[in-house]
């Protein structure tokens, strides 16, 4: 399948899937959290599929293209820093922690496999 759009890599569809479901985690967080970790998670969370729509937008520039995904790819870390942070402030149940931190670690490494193999010639790949 050629690759028309952004929404066309899995590794982009599954970070949005997983930055709506941070969200709503972040909605059953408590109040007096609100203006610290509920802000920090969001913004790692959604900057993941954010940089990878907007690299996707500079793709005829593999420089470019690759500097997006290598930022992604830290916010990617970063939400798995907050992950571990609100398990153990026992926000979130230890499951919860482990499927979230296991699908992130799933995105970076497809990020980073995305990395490793994208030219700006190479639009045929489905696989990311």
């Amino acid at each position: 399948m050629a690759i028309k759009s952004y929404e066309d890599l899995v590794v982009y569809q599954e970070s949005y899937r997983l930055a709506l479901e941070m969200h709503q985690i972040c909605l059953r967080l408590p109040k007096e959290e609100k203006y610290e970790l509920v802000p920090q998670i969001r913004r790692a969370a959604i900057s993941i599929p954010a940089n990878i729509a907007e690299g996707y937008g500079r793709r005829n520039s593999e420089k470019e293209f690759k500097h997006f995904l290598r930022n992604a790819m830290g916010s990617t870390n970063e939400v798995k820093v907050y992950i571990d942070m609100i398990k153990d402030l026992g926000y979130i149940e230890q499951e919860t922690h482990k499927q979230l931190k296991a699908r992130y670690e799933t995105v970076n490494k497809q990020i980073y496999r995305l990395i490793q193999k994208w030219t700006k010639y190479e639009t045929e790949r489905s696989d990311f």
